[in-house]
């Protein structure tokens, strides 16, 4: 089954630089903007963005790095993307240590090719989320004068070298920010693709802080929530996974279905930076009632 009729309005070509060839979608006239997709691939709401900068006087260039183009997006089609596609495929070796993606070559090179086909003072980089130090590293290219870089997450940096020097690397994230189930698988399979998972992975749930604009976003369900738990478990065995911030507002058989999930640490005290968290006395209750024994300090 093919996609492609969403790019019906583009034309193609395929751009090599000498050592590797990928199509790349064009439309539009003026200054040239290569618009790099966020994951899983050239889905429709990226293609419909890429029409307004068109239709705003600039030519779009969209190469296509990983997915089918056109395709929308299910939670399927997003977790493989983000397991092949960047675990496996070597020109995103994005998280060797100390190196940049060999495809910021290739873009580094598409740039270079379409400052020189539309003129202008240079070339604009749109990257989104996965692709958005991409657009950053892509800064290297003289023709490059307009990055922008929409939730950056790559490079990372979490290697050997840190290791060595005695750091540990605390790395998780928020869930219940009205993102989809396949935003929070995403989020576990970077972390676990990984030269070397994180030693500590805080799974946080969001705090509806009156003021603040995702005050009104819709509550997680619970068992999505311990699912986020138990995925970061299976997939990464050997770390700590922490129950951490949105507790308070959770009920004692929610935190009870995390630690069975999975979870093996908490954070204590009665706020976690500006948002509350339950008393020492609540938790050491919780912990005796679910028969719990804290870990001897080391």
């Amino acid at each position: 089954m093919t996609y492609e009729a969403a790019l019906a309005d583009y034309t193609s070509f395929d751009f090599n630089d000498g050592r590797w060839t990928r199509k790349v979608y064009r439309r539009g006239a003026g200054p040239a903007v290569i618009i790099m997709q966020e994951m899983p691939g050239l889905h429709p709401l990226v293609i419909r963005f890429a029409d307004r900068v068109a239709a705003a006087g600039m030519t779009v260039f969209m190469p296509v790095l990983f997915g089918e183009p056109g395709r929308p997006v299910t939670t399927g089609y997003a977790i493989r993307e983000m397991l092949v596609g960047i675990c496996i495929r070597r020109e995103f070796k994005v998280w060797a240590t100390d190196q940049s993606s060999p495809i910021i070559d290739w873009l580094r090179g598409l740039a270079k090719k379409v400052h020189a086909e539309c003129g202008g003072r240079g070339v604009g980089a749109v990257g989104m989320c996965f692709t958005g130090g991409f657009a950053l590293a892509m800064m290297t290219e003289p023709s490059v004068v307009a990055p922008v870089l929409s939730q950056p997450s790559l490079p990372l940096t979490f290697g050997s070298k840190k290791r060595a020097a005695g750091m540990k690397v605390c790395c998780g994230g928020i869930v219940g920010m009205g993102e989809s189930r396949a935003d929070r698988a995403g989020m576990i399979a970077a972390l676990a693709c990984l030269p070397s998972h994180p030693e500590s992975v805080p799974i946080n749930l969001l705090v509806r802080v009156s003021g603040t604009p995702l005050a009104e976003t819709q509550a997680l369900d619970g068992l999505e929530f311990v699912r986020s738990v138990a995925a970061a478990r299976i997939c990464m065995p050997a770390s700590v996974v922490r129950l951490s911030a949105g507790r308070e507002g959770m009920s004692d058989e929610l935190q009870a279905l995390c630690f069975l999930a999975g979870a093996n640490s908490i954070f204590c005290g009665a706020r976690l930076l500006t948002t509350p968290n339950p008393g020492r006395d609540q938790d050491r209750a919780l912990m005796d009632k679910l028969g719990l024994l804290p870990m001897a300090a080391s």
